[in-house]
């Protein structure tokens, strides 16, 4: 008599374009941790300060901004201490363009660990996302000091009755930063010119995402359709909202943002998983 073996796993063409399996990644929970593990010790780890750099990013990056467009080109920032307004943009926009450039090139970076062992591809653009959020993590507790150094000072910062929100501002910027890095993965499997227009792009999107401009700015000019059908202005005023208790939020920003974050990222695994089953061919 013929017995039929019991195979623990079994590897086959996915039957689904949208298809997450996350009973498969479950079971690779392991990989998961070891990748986000090389990715937040293994890049500064031939350098002299370290993990210190998470910390030096921002909080010079906001010094620099302030001197210009703060204190040069005395653009106001309502209520809020114009550090604290820019340390605030720069450490939520941080999170999503590390994620976004982190995930953006994930099929050309890992071609040689794809093409020789078998785990569930998405993975690798998951590790990026939660080891940045280690990353985020840091930067935030940064930001929380200077928010209590300026409350102790005499500054009229006060975070929202809506900072509870914060974990759905998070998850949002988490889906964007996810969904267009594996779209642009994909696309980077045959267009290999996205790799060099992403860090470009990110840079110029920095600028009408109300990272470091106020909104009222926009309003003065009558800009206000260049942020308000921006995604991520939209997550960087919430972010200020719910922190520092200043910004412009409507329903329709918050509706807005929530389901163009989802529409993305469900696209982002669509297209992830039919480049998935074929790039190997064309990297």
């Amino acid at each position: 008599m013929l017995s039929k073996d019991k195979w623990l796993f079994e590897i086959t063409p996915k039957n689904s374009l949208f298809s997450l399996n996350l009973k498969e990644i479950w079971s690779y929970k392991d990989l998961l941790v070891l990748f986000v593990k090389r990715d937040v010790i293994t890049l500064y780890k031939q350098t002299i300060l370290g993990p210190l750099w998470y910390i030096i990013q921002p909080l010079f990056t906001s010094v620099i901004f302030t001197l210009i467009f703060n204190t040069i080109a005395e653009i106001k920032t309502g209520g809020i201490p114009p550090y604290l307004f820019n340390l605030a943009g720069i450490t939520f926009w941080n999170y999503f363009s590390e994620c976004l450039k982190g995930t953006a090139d994930t099929f050309k970076k890992n071609q040689a660990i794809f093409g020789k062992v078998y785990f569930p591809r998405i993975i690798m653009p998951m590790s990026v996302v939660v080891s940045n959020l280690v990353k985020f993590g840091i930067q935030l507790l940064v930001l929380l000091s200077f928010y209590i150094y300026y409350v102790a000072i005499g500054k009229s910062v006060r975070p929202s009755v809506y900072v509870v929100f914060l974990p759905f501002i998070v998850i949002c910027m988490g889906m964007l930063g996810l969904g267009f890095g594996m779209i642009i993965s994909s696309l980077v499997t045959k267009y290999r010119d996205l790799t060099f227009l992403v860090s470009f792009g990110v840079q110029l999107l920095m600028y009408v995402s109300l990272v470091t401009l106020p909104y009222s700015l926009f309003v003065t000019h009558d800009l206000t359709w260049a942020v308000d059908f921006n995604p991520m202005a939209q997550i960087i005023e919430l972010s200020r909202f719910v922190i520092l208790g200043e910004g412009t939020v409507s329903s329709f920003g918050i509706i807005y943002t929530l389901l163009f974050s989802i529409i993305v990222f469900i696209l982002g695994v669509l297209i992830f998983n039919k480049t998935e089953k074929s790039f190997i061919d064309t990297i």
